[in-house]
């Protein structure tokens, strides 16, 4: 779709519902009362689940939309947002509930676009991640909200740099041809992280996720991995290192998706700084440690990006409903990325699904596996493609395939048994030991001052 369309279809897209809408500031119960509500009204299509608590107790919960609402479908991609990570930056909290909403009456409306959204996708939704720092800046409301108050979880921890350190990993293990995906987490890694850290961790690893954004506040722009730069002695001068990742041009396409979809951000200039296109590499702006972004791609098969969507970290409920009409096109056109590339089953002689098999892509390194089921999502720009399956035990297959700008090309592998090679046996600890003895190396992050993702 051309870009300057992409304003006039958020505003035709439905206009007559956000007079339904109610824009206000939700407190943590009015937030579950608010899920709970859509749930009722949608209960075919909506479930609501916990993935732990935070640290005063609070249940972190989302609120999934499927046409099989607790059940991954085959070739069926799991997407998730999550908000409110710092508790201060509340938009994508407040956005994320009218998105819920919004998502409910378009498909009780029989809105064709919602409908095919709900039917193919998985979508999960978060709308806190944080939510006892939030109750912290909702008792100084919007007027008198100091820059950092509530930001922290109740521990005074930012859960934006409280994730295991797989940069640094990745990038030692990268002068020895090491991999930069899925890198196996340090043996005491559940001792360093939060509650809240924790639950998400073990949330994505549960999951099959495939995209995914994470809704901040404090600038406005699309900003995509890595966000830790290799080189860190500039880290206290905020020098800017380009760090892309091995698919940069792919995260530009999913940045420039929302940046182009929302109302301003393309624009560039917002909140006193300049952006081309609204988008930027994360360390290219200002390096990061131990961030949600870029874990996901190092742990997991997940494609995520941050998105900072307001100059004001808690906006007043009058400017609310300006500011979803900017994202509702955004939210909506960004969830559809999730239908790009290829996708399909790996699968034995017997059509048995392969869990955990390989999908190499030449030319890209960085690698996805295939879910419990056997089937895998690889997001790819348009083009040609050979692609290689493999897994323990079984002969690999590499196909080629031409992937198009519209749905994902779908490619399956059947793999042959290896009657030939023995698999090796595994060792106890190799790759941890390395990991473990690098957290000992890692730097501490210096303090920086104005925005923070």
């Amino acid at each position: 779709m051309a870009r300057w369309l992409r304003p006039l279809v958020g505003t035709l897209l439905l206009l007559e519902g956000a007079a339904a809408l109610s824009f206000l500031h939700h407190r943590y119960e009015e937030m579950v009362q608010a899920l709970f509500r859509v749930q009722s009204q949608c209960p075919y299509v909506t479930r609501i689940y916990s993935i732990g608590r935070s640290v005063e107790g609070r249940h972190l919960y989302v609120l999934e939309f499927s046409d099989y609402p607790g059940i991954h479908e085959h070739l069926e991609p799991e997407f998730k947002y999550v908000g409110n990570m710092h508790g201060n930056e509340v938009l994508g909290r407040e956005l994320l509930l009218q998105l819920s909403e919004f998502l409910c009456e378009e498909y009780r409306r029989g809105n064709e676009r919602i409908t095919r959204l709900i039917h193919d996708t998985r979508i999960h939704i978060m709308p806190s991640m944080n939510p006892d720092g939030y109750e912290v800046a909702a008792k100084q409301g919007p007027d008198s909200n100091g820059y950092l108050t509530g930001r922290n979880n109740a521990n005074g921890v930012d859960l934006n740099r409280n994730f295991p350190d797989l940069n640094t990993f990745m990038y030692y293990s990268g002068e020895i041809s090491g991999p930069n995906h899925h890198i196996p987490l340090p043996d005491n890694w559940k001792s360093q992280v939060e509650p809240e850290t924790l639950a998400v961790i073990q949330w994505i690893s549960s999951y099959n996720f495939v995209l995914s954004a994470n809704l901040h506040g404090g600038a406005v722009v699309a900003n995509y991995p890595y966000d830790k730069s290799q080189d860190q002695r500039f880290r206290s001068h905020r020098r800017t290192v380009n760090t892309p990742t091995p698919d940069d041009k792919l995260f530009q396409k999913l940045a420039k998706t929302y940046s182009y979809a929302h109302g301003w951000m393309h624009r560039g200039w917002n909140c006193g700084d300049y952006f081309a296109d609204g988008i930027t590499n994360g360390a290219s702006w200002y390096s990061l440690s131990k961030g949600m972004q870029d874990f996901n791609y190092l742990y997991t098969n997940c494609f995520e990006i941050t998105l900072e969507l307001s100059c004001n970290k808690f906006p007043p409920e009058e400017d609310l409903e300006r500011q979803w009409m900017a994202n509702r096109e955004a939210l909506v056109a960004f969830i559809e990325e999730v239908h790009q590339g290829i996708k399909g089953m790996v699968s034995d002689e017997n059509n048995n699904g392969i869990a955990g098999a390989v999908i190499s892509v030449q030319g890209i390194s960085h690698d996805i596996t295939s879910g419990d089921m056997g089937d895998y999502f690889r997001l790819l720009l348009p083009g040609t493609y050979t692609v290689t399956a493999s897994a323990e035990g079984y002969q690999p297959q590499t196909v080629t395939t031409t992937v198009g700008p519209a749905a994902p090309s779908l490619v399956h592998f059947q793999l042959k048994q290896d009657v030939v090679k023995k698999a090796p046996e595994r060792k106890a600890s190799g790759t941890r030991t390395n990991n473990k003895a690098l957290q000992k190396k890692v730097v501490p992050r210096a303090t920086r001052r104005g925005t923070q993702r």
